[in-house]
């Protein structure tokens, strides 16, 4: 069986009785992004993960529901439980579908109004938690409501996106297909949250092409990388909480980005190539490209975009809310602020940082 074959098998088998849903996961585009009027210049190639049906994440959700029945943690017609901000969510509502699980998804008020309709449109059950938890935001008070629902529906089963491997093992298929994409891959860009998808991905390539670089890029005010908790205005990457899914020693280097940087880059990255995304896509967009033009001629960079435009029409893409917000005031700055630890100081703006350690790891870099 080739690469691209097994990629497929991965991806398709789940949705065997439904082939209309697995024709459409998985295989989607890569594409070069560099300078217009320019191809000869630095440039990046950009995996465009929102030509899935929900976003990059529909694979690990049907990739952890599978695994989770193949156990016996998921009884058939069992309820499934997870805390989400959005793209999972949409992965485990078609996972609910496809496998003939009622989905309940928690979220907090900070999900966009299209978003809630679509769940809720694919028979989700939706539970807003009504505040941040004190320690740890709102993605704590939304995986203390999980643990209760929990206890609360017989035979429900929570996939833990945030610790569970079979998150990260449910990138497997989006590595193969890179393989069959591209004969050579130095530098791997891409956002962190739960830490699954660039994971899942290294951990393939690196067997093909140890030299690869990993390149992590985080939101200002994400606790991941061992910068404080702060309120954030971006969703789908960056942390209150320390998921053990996030691989520290893989990463060569940390970017912090704040949501302006991210949104200007969203909005040029669209007027420029006509592909564009959410506010990860804006974040890894920005390093990606000063990755390509930073490093040695020849250099092949990849950036994972982790879906599309649309669910951000009343946000990235609405001139109200970013002015409200002073997103669009300038450009990024050319170049990013350098950090020697993660702890110097609080950032602000884009920052890198090459020195990588799990916040949590005791003296001896051991994760407790």
């Amino acid at each position: 069986m080739t690469p691209r074959n097994a990629a497929a098998c991965l991806e398709h088998a789940a949705c065997a009785t439904y082939p209309a849903l697995g024709l459409t996961i998985g295989n989607t585009p890569l594409t070069y992004i560099c300078e217009p009027h320019a191809p000869e210049g630095p440039g990046f190639w950009a995996k465009l993960e929102g030509f899935n049906p929900g976003g990059i994440k529909d694979r690990p959700a049907l990739h952890m529901v599978r695994q989770a029945r193949a156990r016996g943690d998921l009884k058939p017609g069992g309820t499934i439980v997870e805390s989400t901000s959005g793209t999972l969510g949409l992965g485990l509502a078609l996972a609910g579908i496809v496998f003939g699980h009622p989905v309940v998804l928690v979220t907090d008020p900070g999900m966009e109004p299209l978003m809630c309709r679509l769940l809720t449109s694919y028979g989700v059950r939706l539970e807003i938690v009504p505040e941040p938890h004190p320690t740890g935001g709102w993605q704590e008070a939304r995986r203390v409501r999980v643990r209760q629902l929990v206890r609360d529906l017989p035979g429900s089963y929570c996939p833990d996106q945030y610790n569970n491997p079979d998150n990260v093992a449910g990138y497997a298929g989006l590595a193969h297909e890179l393989l069959t994409q591209l004969t050579r891959i130095d530098v791997l860009v891409c956002s962190v949250g739960t830490g699954g998808h660039s994971a899942g991905i290294h951990r393939v390539l690196r067997q093909h092409f140890p030299h690869l670089e990993l390149v992590g890029v985080d939101t200002v005010g994400s606790t991941i990388f061992g910068q404080p908790d702060l309120p954030r205005l971006m969703r789908g990457l960056g942390s209150s909480i320390h998921p053990r899914n996030v691989a520290y020693d893989s990463f060569s280097e940390v970017h912090w980005v704040n949501a302006a940087e991210a949104a200007w880059t969203c909005r040029d990255l669209a007027a420029r190539h006509y592909i564009s995304g959410g506010w990860s896509t804006g974040a890894v967009t920005l390093v990606a490209r000063w990755a390509a033009a930073s490093g040695p001629p020849g250099r092949c960079v990849v950036a994972v975009f982790p879906d599309g435009p649309w669910r951000y029409w009343n946000t990235i893409f609405d001139d109200e809310f970013c002015h409200a917000n002073d997103l669009l005031a300038a450009a990024p700055a050319a170049e990013p602020d350098e950090i020697a630890v993660p702890g110097e100081r609080k950032v602000s703006r884009w920052t890198r940082c090459t020195s990588v350690i799990d916040p949590l790891a005791d003296a001896e870099g051991r994760p407790q």
